[in-house]
C-alpha cells in the first residue's frame, strides 16, 4: 500500500545515505588533526562537518578549486582542501596552511575505508519495493554507478540511478531532480528525497519541489527545518 499522503516515489542520495565510507573520512581527519595537538571541541567537530557538507554541494568554492587544482586526481587540491577543512574546524590560517601536508599526506597513506551499506536499509528497501514505491538513486557523482550499488546488493531495488555528471546539473540545481522526476515519471509532489547533506539534499530538493528529508544518525543538523530520521527505520514512520 502507497503513502496515504501521497508519497509514491522515494529516491536517494548515494554517498553518506545509502553507501558510507567506514570509518569516515571527516572524522579521521579531526581525529589526527587532534593527535597534533590541535584543540578541536565537540562544536568545531560539528561545524567542520557542516562545512565539509556545504563544500560539496557543488559550492563556488569547490567550484573555484576545481579551476585552480586539476580536479581530486592532483595531490595539490587535496592538501588545499586540508587546508581549507582545519580553517573551518577553528585553525588559524598560518597553523593551516602548515599543517595541511601534514595532514593530507597522513589520509593518503593511513586511510583507507571500506564501502558498507547503511544499517537497516536492506530492510527498509525491502519494504518500500513491496509496498509499491518506484525507488531511485540521485547522486552528485560525476559518472554512473550501476556497479557500487551492486556490490552493495541493492542494485536490483531501484528503478534508476542518475549521476549528476550524465545530466551536467549537481544538487543543489533543480535541474538533476527534475531529470530524476522524468526517468521515474512521477511529478515532485508525489516524490519524497532522502539525504544526509543538508546543503545539497534538503535545499536542492526543496528548491525542485520533492518532500526532503534529512538522513543525520551523528547530530550534525540539531537544528534543521525539515523532517529528520536519525536511522533508515524511521523512513517508514513518515509513510504512515
Amino acid at each position: 500500500m502507497l503513502s496515504p499522503n501521497g508519497t509514491q516515489a522515494i529516491l536517494f542520495d548515494l554517498d553518506g545515505t545509502l553507501r558510507h565510507s567506514q570509518p569516515d573520512g571527516g572524522e579521521i581527519f579531526i581525529a589526527h588533526a587532534r593527535s597534533l595537538g590541535l584543540p578541536i571541541s565537540e562544536d568545531d567537530r560539528l561545524r567542520g562537518i557542516r562545512w565539509e557538507h556545504y563544500y560539496w554541494a557543488n559550492s563556488p568554492i569547490l567550484r573555484k578549486d576545481f579551476v585552480t587544482y586539476k580536479g581530486e586526481t592532483d595531490p595539490a587540491f587535496w592538501v588545499n582542501y586540508g587546508r581549507r577543512q582545519l580553517v573551518a574546524l577553528g585553525v588559524s590560517p598560518k597553523q593551516a596552511l602548515d599543517l595541511a601536508p601534514v595532514l593530507s599526506q597522513h589520509m593518503d597513506e593511513q586511510y583507507k575505508p571500506l564501502s558498507v551499506l547503511a544499517e537497516n536499509a536492506l530492510g527498509v528497501l525491502t519494504q518500500l519495493r513491496q509496498a509499491g514505491f518506484k525507488l531511485g538513486v540521485v547522486s552528485n557523482r560525476e559518472q554512473p554507478y550501476v556497479e557500487v550499488l551492486d556490490n552493495l546488493e541493492i542494485g536490483s531495488f531501484f528503478d534508476f540511478s542518475l549521476a549528476a555528471g550524465e545530466v551536467q546539473s549537481y544538487k543543489p540545481e533543480p535541474g538533476i531532480f527534475q531529470a530524476a522526476l522524468q526517468r521515474i515519471g512521477m511529478t515532485a509532489g508525489a516524490a519524497m528525497y532522502v539525504g544526509d547533506n543538508y546543503f545539497a539534499d534538503v535545499v536542492g530538493a526543496r528548491r525542485a519541489g520533492l518532500r526532503p528529508v534529512l538522513y543525520d544518525p551523528r547530530g550534525i543538523y540539531p537544528d534543521a527545518a525539515c523532517e529528520v530520521i536519525a536511522s533508515f527505520g524511521d523512513l517508514t514512520k513518515l509513510l504512515k
